[in-house]
């Protein structure tokens, strides 16, 4: 069974384990999220309590895809923006584990954060990704428009060098 829903601060805290988990399995399968390996779950502890400070202050919104009780996808989306952005909204970290996918999450997930973004009146918003990934097919089939390629813009957890492209969609009542 799975189960896609916006997470608070007090579970955010509660749940650091499994959403540690779930990063370190996109770090050691190879994903470019911004952390290098050797990556386990006790590296990205750090990193969630920082996302659970930002969902507390309401600058961050948190949404996690749940299968039998445990987290095995998230996203987020940063919604405190500068003032001339009030209409624009970041996506953060699209995260599926390995032995998860192939079953809808990315899509459930993406689906809530663009429902929840346009509820807070965001009207467009942004990503970027690992240019060739299987993510940047997700993207497409969802309908992100693409905006460039940056050659060398991030690294591998390996250490090699990646492009990074740019993707973004126009939502509620820019839609």
């Amino acid at each position: 069974m799975r189960d896609v829903r916006l997470l608070d601060e007090t579970e955010t805290r509660a749940r650091l384990g499994e959403l540690a988990a779930v990063l370190a399995d996109c770090v050691t399968g190879g994903a470019s999220v911004g952390f290098m390996a050797p990556y386990g779950p006790a590296d990205a502890m750090p990193f969630w309590e920082g996302v659970a400070t930002a969902v507390g202050e309401d600058a961050t919104l948190l949404f996690a895809a749940e299968q039998t009780g445990r987290i095995v996808g998230t996203v987020q989306v940063g919604i405190r923006q500068m003032p001339n952005q009030p209409h624009r909204a970041d996506i953060k970290k699209l995260l599926v584990m390995e032995s998860a996918r192939g079953l809808g999450l990315a899509r459930a997930l993406m689906a809530a954060a663009e429902a929840e973004a346009a509820r807070r009146g965001k009207t467009v918003l942004v990503l970027d990704t690992a240019t060739g990934s299987p993510a940047e097919t997700v993207y497409e089939r969802l309908g992100w428009q693409r905006a460039g390629v940056i050659p060398d813009y991030a690294l591998y957890p390996d250490g090699r060098s990646c492009a990074t492209t740019f993707f973004y969609k126009r939502i509620g009542d820019a839609a």
